[in-house]
This record gives structure tokens, sequence and C-alpha cells, in this order.
């Protein structure tokens, strides 16, 4: 996995928006882990993880291709 300096949303790691891959490989953790983060905050009602993860995905710009 290649480290990335600039906070993308990810073309490989992707199964909504990329915005958790992108989130994982930024920060150097494990997708799943990052996925999971989002599933827990998703459990309170929804709102403490929908908002966060739909602001991401509109301000966050897609991985430029290779």
């Amino acid at each position: 996995m290649a480290t990335r300096r600039c906070l993308c949303r990810s073309r490989r790691h992707r199964i909504i928006a990329g915005v958790a891959g992108g989130l994982a490989e930024r920060f150097g953790v494990p997708v799943w882990l990052m996925r999971l983060v989002w599933i827990l905050l998703l459990l309170p009602g929804g709102l403490p993880g929908v908002v966060p993860y739909l602001l991401l995905w509109i301000i966050v710009p897609l991985e430029p291709e290779e």
C-alpha cells in the first residue's frame, strides 16, 4: 500500500464512495478497522456516522487515476 499525503477517496478500497478506504490509506490503518469505526458511529441512531460520511463524500476528491 502506497503512502499518500493527501486525503482522497480511494478507488481501490471502496464499497460505497471510498471515504473509509481513503481515510484508512491516509492514516495508515487497516481498511476493515476504519469501516468498523463508521459502523460503530452508525449504531446510536445513524446521525453521528451518516452526516460526516456524506460531508466527506462531497468534500474529499476522488483519488487520481494512476
